[in-house]
């Protein structure tokens, strides 16, 4: 079984003793006898692995049956769920969805649709503001619970994500961090709100010039001057979020409009070529 998965005993082994992944029944002593239901628990237990997704995690999604593929007619589930607060669900919903679909399909087929939704909801007077704000939570959560971040390369220029000043909405650069780390290049998030003063300190420590990807939500928080003059150049600044407009992108600046784009773009930025 371990030939056919392509890893070693060992890993098989102790997936065997730490995550309960072996078929049952088992008496001690004997030969392991795989179902095709077993193996086809391990090689979904394979698949998140090498996608990038922590042991625990992967085994926890790999005994599950797999969800549904996301898409934006079947949000109801989630937004039922968001509506009663019940925050375990959430988290095992969306992890669920991104060790199986990955964040990029999970974002896009779910959860841009729930909270397309919400506003509609908003919109008509439900307020649902909490609601909001616990599903950003919890999105976050199982984000950094399926996509740990990666170790950053001291010889590669770093990704730096940060929100505009005055602008809070940090859940897209959340999932850039995440998308990100699936393909295996490592983002620091500053977080939300952050000034130009502060960003121009972190791009002038950081050891080689890095990508900076700067989120704005609406044009009120779209600086015109991101970096403040004299302030040491970025290998490349990525200006994302519907905030910006061509009026508002500097000079040197570059509008990015979708998560693949941006992930496909930084892959291939000079010095960004990941190993």
């Amino acid at each position: 079984m371990a030939r056919n998965l392509g890893v070693p005993v060992a890993t098989l082994r102790s997936w065997n003793q730490r995550y309960e992944l072996t078929p049952r029944p088992h008496r001690p002593g004997e030969h392991r006898l795989y179902t095709p239901g077993d193996v086809a628990v391990l090689r979904r237990m394979v698949d998140l692995v090498r996608a990038g997704i922590g042991p625990r995690h992967a085994a926890a999604a790999a005994r599950t049956t797999p969800p549904a593929h996301p898409s934006p007619g079947n949000v109801e589930p989630m937004m039922a769920a968001a509506a009663r607060l019940d925050i375990t669900r959430l988290l095992d919903t969306v992890t669920a969805h991104i060790a199986h679909f990955g964040v990029t399909a999970t974002w896009n087929g779910l959860c841009r649709p729930v909270f397309a939704e919400l506003v509609d909801r908003q919109r008509r007077g439900q307020g649902l503001i909490e609601v909001e704000h616990m599903l950003s939570g919890a999105i976050a959560t199982a984000l950094h619970r399926a996509v740990p971040q990666v170790r950053a390369d001291g010889h590669v220029a770093p990704v730096l994500l940060a929100c505009a000043g005055g602008e809070c909405h940090a859940l897209p650069l959340e999932v850039l961090r995440a998308a990100l780390a699936e393909n295996g290049i490592p983002a620091v998030l500053l977080g939300a709100s952050i000034p130009g003063s502060a960003l121009a300190d972190a791009v002038a420590g950081a050891h080689h010039r890095p990508v900076v990807v700067l989120w704005s939500q609406t044009p009120r928080t779209a600086a015109h001057r991101p970096l403040p003059p004299g302030s040491r150049t970025p290998a490349q600044l990525l200006l994302a979020g519907p905030g910006w407009t061509a009026r508002t992108t500097p000079a040197g600046a570059r509008r990015v409009d979708t998560l693949e784009e941006a992930v496909h773009l930084i892959g291939r930025i000079p010095n960004r070529q990941h190993h």
